[in-house]
């Protein structure tokens, strides 16, 4: 079992499926995950935002063919994904603290139950030092 750690500094939604999509494949591998949530995709944790399409960062002018194709193909939420992967596998998702506050995010109440708690910068430098696989999104 190894260690997986991911940044994840974009809230779009194309972002946040490929993180579902890779939290999926290590949890497959048994491998740990940490997800740090930096920055806008702070924005997409907070309560009321999970459903949200109005950022797409790869291909905006394909947005609403690929949410198509994600409806066809009969995909989950990005929220949902992150939510199967925490039951699959022991995931943490910590939100930076800098991040929280760009989003008058400053307490866990103000948050999917997803998340499990704030971190600072620091903290997330030293998990991806010590990560057997460090990917930032």
């Amino acid at each position: 079992m190894g260690k997986m750690v991911i940044g994840l500094s974009s809230g779009s939604v194309d972002k946040l499926f490929g993180a579902g999509v890779i939290m999926s494949g290590a949890a497959a591998a048994d491998m740990d995950i940490d997800v740090y949530v930096l920055l806008t995709a702070a924005r997409a944790f907070l309560k009321g935002n999970e459903e949200l399409a109005d950022s797409f960062v790869e291909y905006p002018h394909l947005k609403d063919e690929m949410l198509a194709k994600f409806k066809e193909l009969k995909m989950n939420s990005w929220i949902d994904s992150f939510r199967q992967v925490k039951e699959m596998a022991n995931v943490k998702i910590y939100i930076c603290s800098l991040a929280g506050k760009m989003w008058d995010g400053d307490s866990l109440d103000k948050y999917i139950d997803i998340v499990d708690g704030f971190t600072g910068i620091y903290q997330y430098v030293e998990a991806a030092n010590e990560a057997d696989l460090h990917m930032n999104l």
